[in-house]
């Protein structure tokens, strides 16, 4: 990824986004505690991205967006509000209001099933900016394993009223191509339409392994 942006910022390679899933693992951002690993179940890697503590795993839709604000926008800020955007439309395509909150980075989906001013997080958002070229991105609960959470503080959101949710949490069936389709189109209205890639597996155990699907995007 980070050859990848450099490429990019010297322009010599177009931008790009890769869809994936990881095995399971925590990622520490730069703003991590060691306070808030719980159980370390998994293997942890520190991600050199902003924010804290998340999780990664099977039924988790990993999107690194890797494009170059110097050439669109030079606006973080306005970066991760579409960031956000993507995924609020993503999920109203599956008929789930996800919103936004000022106080909590990611999208967050209400819960009053669960009690008055729950809440409960669907996709959580983390970047780093090398050279105005975005890396990391977005991940996105499709039908990960929930319980994986609990080995961390999520995003250092501790109070009992936030937790995280999926779509089959939801009780929406949705696969992987499902969302993928809905992802690839909402992108093309807020980014640009993609071209597509095959780029060979990120994952690092086996079998099986996971095909992660590219895009590149034309520079505006």
């Amino acid at each position: 990824m980070d050859a990848r942006a450099t490429a990019i910022a010297a322009g010599t390679a177009p931008e790009l986004v890769w869809l994936l899933e990881h095995p399971p693992l925590y990622t520490a951002g730069t703003s991590a505690k060691a306070a808030d690993v719980i159980d370390a179940r998994f293997p942890l890697f520190e991600s050199g991205r902003g924010g804290q503590l998340t999780y990664h795993g099977p039924g988790q839709r990993v999107a690194y967006v890797m494009v170059d604000l110097k050439r669109r926008t030079p606006d973080v800020r306005r970066f991760v509000v579409s960031l956000e955007e993507w995924i609020i439309r993503t999920l109203a395509s599956f008929d789930v209001m996800g919103e936004r909150r000022d106080d909590r980075i990611g999208v967050w989906v209400r819960r009053p099933d669960k009690g008055e001013g729950y809440e409960d997080k669907i996709a959580a958002i983390g970047i780093r900016v090398k050279q105005w070229v975005t890396l990391h991105g977005m991940a996105f609960n499709v039908a990960p394993e929930l319980s994986h959470f609990s080995g961390i503080v999520p995003c250092g959101v501790s109070e009992n009223r936030y937790g995280v949710t999926s779509l089959r949490d939801l009780g929406i069936r949705a696969s992987m191509t499902d969302v993928d389709k809905v992802l690839r189109r909402e992108f093309g209205k807020l980014f640009g339409q993609t071209v597509d890639q095959m780029v060979c597996n990120t994952e690092n155990v086996s079998p099986p392994a996971r095909a992660a699907r590219s895009a590149s995007v034309p520079s505006r």
